[in-house]
C-alpha cells in the first residue's frame, strides 16, 4: 500500500506522539498494566485507521473521451438539476460526491482536457452534505474544457473535519482523465456540473470509485 504525499509528514508525527504518551504512561503508571494495554491498543487501532485514509492506491484507468469518471471515492449524495452559479450561470446537471473519513482521498481528473480557470475561495466548514457547502464552504472551482470544446466544473469541498484543500494545478495546465489533482483531508465531498444533455450513469447512495466509475457520457 502507498502511502499519499500528504500523509507521510503527518503520520511521522503521530507515530512519536503516540510512542511518547504510551511510554510516558509505562513510565508513571508500570503496575497499571490492564490500562497500558487498553492505551496501546487504542492507540495503534487509531494509527491504523488515520493510516488507511491517507492510502493512495494504483488506478487503472480506461479512459474513454465520452465518459466523465468520478473524481473521488465516496457515495453519490446529489444527482440533480440545478444553477450553477460561479462559472455558468445556467442551468447544470450536478452530481455530488461525498467522501467520509473512511474513503481514499485522492481527487482525480473526470476527463482529459485543458484547465480554463482555477479558483480557490476560503471560507465556512459546514458538513460537507449541506446544501450551501457548495457555495459557502472552503473550496476550489475548476473549469476544465474536454478536447470535445465542452466545458465542465469539478469543485472540491471542504467539510467540518476538512480543512485542508489540497491541489497541484492552475489555469492553463492539461489533464489526463484519471490524473491527480488534489486531495482534501479527512471527511469532504466533490461536485461536478455537466451539460444538462448529459447521459446520467448514476443514481443517489451508489458507491464511486476516482477515476473508474462512469458518472455520465456527454
Amino acid at each position: 500500500m502507498t502511502i499519499h504525499k500528504e500523509g507521510q509528514g503527518f503520520l511521522s508525527v503521530l507515530i512519536i506522539l503516540l510512542l511518547a504518551l504510551n511510554l510516558v504512561l509505562f513510565h508513571y503508571f508500570p503496575e497499571q498494566s490492564t490500562i497500558l494495554y487498553i492505551v496501546a491498543g487504542i492507540s495503534f487501532f487509531f494509527f491504523i485507521m488515520v493510516l488507511q485514509f491517507f492510502r493512495s492506491p494504483t488506478v487503472n484507468v480506461h479512459t474513454n473521451p465520452t465518459h466523465i469518471l468520478a473524481p473521488a471515492d465516496g457515495k453519490v449524495v446529489v444527482v440533480e438539476k440545478t444553477v450553477e452559479r460561479e462559472y455558468f450561470k445556467d442551468e447544470r446537471i450536478q452530481i455530488s460526491i461525498f467522501m467520509s473519513p473512511i474513503n481514499v482521498h485522492v481527487n482525480r481528473s473526470p476527463a482529459k482536457g485543458s484547465v480554463k480557470l482555477f479558483k480557490y475561495h476560503p471560507g465556512k466548514y459546514l458538513v460537507a452534505w449541506h446544501p450551501k457547502s457548495s457555495t459557502e464552504n472552503e473550496r476550489t472551482t475548476m473549469v476544465l474544457t474536454l478536447d470535445s470544446g465542452v466545458d465542465i466544473v469539478v469543485r472540491q469541498i471542504a467539510g467540518v473535519l476538512a480543512r485542508r484543500i489540497k491541489y497541484y494545478i492552475s489555469a492553463g495546465e492539461r489533464l489526463q482523465q484519471g490524473e491527480e489533482f488534489g486531495f482534501i483531508k479527512f471527511g469532504s465531498r466533490l461536485d461536478v456540473f455537466l451539460p444538462t444533455k448529459s447521459k446520467i450513469k448514476v443514481k443517489t447512495g451508489m458507491k464511486t470509485k476516482a477515476g473508474v466509475t462512469v458518472l455520465a457520457e456527454i
